[in-house]
């Protein structure tokens, strides 16, 4: 799990970004929210999971959040775009 200090940005980018890298760093995607796991009925309803390796198109839309995963499901980083 990623240190969170309150008021600084583990990104250094927007407060959008930061926010949802604070939520979702270090837990997979599921259908409850706990400890370990956030729930996929909590995200935007403009967003994408992505594996590692996977495709991913180029269309930029800045209100979806991108959510990158290791190959066990962890989040690794999350994007805007």
């Amino acid at each position: 799990m990623p240190l969170v200090v309150p008021g600084l940005s583990s990104t250094g980018g927007d407060d959008k970004t930061s926010g949802w890298m604070d939520k979702l760093t270090g837990k997979k995607i599921g259908d409850s929210s706990n400890e370990t796991t956030f729930a996929k009925t909590e995200l935007p309803k403009e967003h994408r999971v992505v594996k590692e390796g996977d495709m991913m198109s180029m269309d930029h839309k800045p209100e979806r959040l991108n959510i990158h995963t290791a190959d066990d499901g962890t989040v690794t980083k999350v994007t805007h775009g």
